[in-house]
């Protein structure tokens, strides 16, 4: 577990409040156990596995709190959001932030 303590520190984070750490921190740590089970993942030290938690808490913490635009016609109104949220764009982005720090591809 990556603390928050180093999320503020080493990471130099500011994005995330420490209310919201603890899940955003634990989802982080699932996707990148679940790269580790498809792909093989390697950093070059503990801190750089630590570093891209962050980047990727951080990307979960926003598409948890992406803007949504509202449009109403009539008496129809919907709310989308002003980002692309879908499950595909935010398996990229994950990969994207993960990628930053770790070396991951596929094979031996």
């Amino acid at each position: 577990m990556v603390s928050y303590d180093f999320y503020l520190n080493e990471y130099a984070g500011k994005s995330i409040p420490q209310s919201d750490w603890t899940e955003a921190e634990k989802r982080a740590e699932d996707v990148l156990e679940h790269y580790e089970k498809i792909y093989t993942v390697e950093a070059d030290d503990e801190t750089k596995y630590d570093m891209a938690i962050c980047a990727i808490a951080e990307a979960v913490n926003f598409f948890g709190n992406a803007p949504t635009v509202s449009s109403s016609i009539g008496s129809v109104s919907t709310g989308a959001s002003a980002v692309d949220i879908s499950p595909k764009a935010q398996n990229k982005e994950f990969y994207r932030c993960a990628s930053l720090y770790l070396n991951i591809y596929r094979g031996v």
